[in-house]
């Protein structure tokens, strides 16, 4: 929003009064009403200043809360980081990979009826 001028108020209170049928003179009761046009204009600007400076800081409240839920809800990939090492006791462990026994001799498994 745009900011208001510091007689922008009391200009349109006036414009709005002729209107209606009343006149600002020059005298006290006018610039007493100047002086309050003055100080509503100030906690308006005021106002609007505190409100976008509030809503800039919740946009990135939001932002890092929503980066949180994705991380904590995204989906696992298969080639994220894949573990070969294991920790124990504080020392990590090269997972060591076993060759499998080569036999001639045909497994159990196959000679076996069911």
């Amino acid at each position: 929003m745009k900011t208001i001028k510091k007689d922008e108020l009391f200009r349109s209170l006036s414009d709005f009064l002729n209107t209606k049928g009343v006149q600002l003179k020059d005298g006290v009761y006018a610039q007493r009403i100047n002086r309050a046009c003055g100080l509503l204009t100030d906690a308006i600007n005021g106002a609007q200043k505190t409100a976008k400076h509030a809503r800039v800081k919740v946009n990135k409240k939001l932002d890092q809360f929503r980066q949180t839920i994705h991380k904590a809800t995204a989906p696992k990939s298969a080639f994220a980081s894949p573990a070969p090492d294991t920790i124990v006791a504080g020392r990590t462990r090269k997972k060591t990979v076993r060759p499998k026994p080569k036999s001639s001799a045909p497994s159990r498994k196959s000679s076996r009826r069911v």
